[in-house]
């Protein structure tokens, strides 16, 4: 009876060592366990947190674009790349026609050949300002003192987002092309070209050495601009 009690007494004994060491070793484990885990979720809630506080601060502020000019004053396309086809969402009325491109195209090509054409943000805005604003006539819808070309792949679009205002301010028609290169191209500059305006004479009378045939060609090609700006013109809705 004695034997028993003692053989269990230290089977007991050995019983709660082995599960206080068990014990211990499980919960130093455990514990550094918990720690890590923990650190780790920590850092990864700061990580959403911070991507989350820092896209609701995107999307709640405007986007604020630097624009950098070039010689002409005009917006410079170096740091400013719109996607591929991607156009303001303003751009109305829009040359679409291959043939209607072609003919305004031709026209800022004469224009720039006789002198009659202002290029860029800057210049264009200055001489609009400058223009005088005329009364609502036949005669001055049919013979505007000037006609403005836009490109429409503009980024940011607030650049050009004010010339159609004035135009409208001054009775000047305006249409849109896809392409700021080509605009750029047909103006005589090697770089792409936001806006241009093609006026109906030459503002100073100085210049010398133009043929009277271009300038012949080009009353011609600027009658028929005017024709095709103020027919597009009809299909924009206030």
């Amino acid at each position: 009876m004695g034997k028993d009690h003692s053989d269990k007494k230290i089977k007991k004994e050995k019983k709660e060592k082995k599960e206080k060491r068990a014990e211990e070793n499980g919960v130093v484990k455990v514990k550094k366990e918990k720690k890590e885990k923990k650190s780790k979720t920590v850092d990864s809630d700061v990580k959403v947190t911070k991507a989350l506080e820092a896209e609701l601060e995107r999307a709640a502020s405007p986007e604020v674009s630097l624009v950098r000019l070039d010689d002409d004053g005009d917006v410079s396309m170096q740091d400013n790349k719109p996607a591929l086809g991607s156009l303001v969402p303003f751009a109305n009325p829009l040359a679409d026609d291959p043939k209607e491109i072609k003919k305004i195209l031709r026209t800022v090509r004469k224009s720039a050949k006789t002198k009659t054409l202002r290029r860029g943000v800057k210049e264009v805005v200055k001489a609009l300002r400058k223009s005088e604003a005329a009364t609502p006539s036949a005669a001055n819808m049919a013979d505007p003192p000037a006609v403005c070309i836009i490109a429409a792949d503009i980024s940011p679009m607030d650049v050009i987002s004010h010339i159609p205002v004035l135009c409208e301010d001054h009775l000047i028609p305006y249409i849109y092309i896809r392409s700021r290169a080509e605009l750029g191209e047909a103006s005589a500059t090697k770089r792409p070209t936001s806006v241009v305006m093609i006026a109906r004479e030459r503002v100073s009378k100085k210049v010398k050495d133009i043929k009277d045939s271009d300038v012949k060609e080009f009353q011609d090609a600027y009658g028929d601009l005017v024709k095709l700006v103020i027919k597009a013109s009809r299909t924009v809705r206030k």
